[in-house]
């Protein structure tokens, strides 16, 4: 369902110009019997560096030409050119639209033919990734928003399209953090909180929000049911860089827990022409650890035995520029892999059912014990 836009007129003129010059390029292209072509930036490792002046993943130069005269990119280039077209609609009818919408949208069977114009919605995300790359803009200008993933509550205001919400009065649900966090969008009120506790799911939150951990600490907690999507990562940086709050994270001892981490403070590989706007990194990294075990005096029932899968991806992680430098990081992986278990942040419930809100995670904070 297209819901009405907040992003900004001259953001959206903006946007719809880029488009128009796209749609002119081929266009011209073709009026002169040339074979029309988009260039794509490559979101691939190889174009993908760490700048260490500025502690983030950028996204290099290379780029993918996609010709329609060639039967190995035609599906792509149609793909691209038909889903800017979806894009320009929505911007000239000042509405949004949720990335299955425009997969929908966009859906049909091509004339004469038994070909649909996507198998389904992940190849349809996909190609407006690429879109966003093509076209220097991101998706939020292009008015497309992803399905809600996240919640907040804590000691600020915000308001949201107009509507003014205080997160310090939320219930048990908290607020649902949205897929667009623009400026434009959301605007911060009034704030009290010293820094941002941020854990890897909601089940975590709910025992954090339950236990009003948030007002005995002058926090916010927020959580992003696993990998955080770009909403909520957004709304982070937003914190971090204009109200200046420390972001904190609480997440699994594993692989998964420390690349989670590893996105949040540099950004991701797939995304990082998005790094500007989304990587934090000042983040750090509170745990659960691999010393926890026992530090905490945890019992055998809480280990879950590392894969090799799981120990592939630890290595990996180990490489990465940014962890490869620092001695603790190196520590604690090596810990875990010697270990040859992984913990979730819930095992802390087998010492008392709030033993992670009264006195792990206070002790840690206290101790300034965390990652950097």
């Amino acid at each position: 369902m297209a819901r009405k836009a907040g992003t900004g007129k001259g953001v959206r003129e903006e946007t719809l110009g880029k488009i128009g010059n796209l749609g002119t390029a081929v266009a011209t292209a073709a009026l002169a019997e040339h074979d029309p072509f988009v260039d794509v930036p490559m979101r691939t490792i190889s174009n993908t560096t760490y700048s260490e002046a500025r502690r983030l993943l950028q996204m290099g130069d290379a780029t993918l030409r996609r010709n329609l005269f060639n039967t190995a990119q035609a599906r792509k280039f149609m793909q691209t050119v038909l889903l800017s077209k979806g894009c320009k609609d929505l911007l000239e009818a000042q509405k949004t639209l949720s990335l299955r919408g425009m997969y929908y949208k966009s859906l049909h069977t091509i004339a004469g033919t038994n070909e649909k114009t996507f198998e389904d919605q992940e190849e349809s995300d996909g190609i407006l990734e690429d879109i966003e790359v093509a076209l220097a803009t991101l998706r939020e200008n292009l008015h497309l928003f992803a399905k809600k993933r996240g919640t907040m509550v804590g000691n600020i205001t915000v308001v949201d399209n107009g509507d003014t919400i205080d997160c310090r009065h939320m219930g048990t649900g908290g607020y649902a953090i949205p897929s667009i966090c623009e400026p434009s969008v959301i605007q911060f009120g009034k704030c009290e909180a010293k820094f941002v506790l941020h854990v890897e799911k909601d089940t975590v939150w709910s025992r954090f929000n339950e236990d009003r951990f948030w007002e005995t600490h002058n926090c916010i907690l927020t959580e992003g049911s696993g990998q955080p999507p770009r909403g909520v990562r957004r709304l982070l940086y937003r914190l971090n860089k204009e109200l200046g709050l420390p972001i904190i994270c609480l997440l699994d001892c594993d692989p998964w827990g420390h690349y989670i981490y590893s996105v949040i403070k540099q950004g991701s590989i797939n995304l990082a022409f998005e790094s500007e706007r989304m990587a934090i990194p000042d983040a750090r990294y509170l745990g659960i650890r691999a010393a926890d075990f026992e530090r905490c005096g945890l019992s055998g029932d809480v280990k879950i035995s590392l894969n090799d899968r799981d120990t592939e991806r630890a290595k990996q992680i180990a490489e990465y520029p940014w962890f490869a430098k620092k001695k603790p990081w190196q520590k604690e992986i090596q810990a875990m892999l010697r270990n040859g278990f992984k913990m979730e942040v819930e095992s802390l419930i087998t010492k008392d059912i709030s033993y992670v809100t009264e006195v792990y995670v206070p002790e840690r904070l206290k101790a300034k014990d965390w990652l950097d």
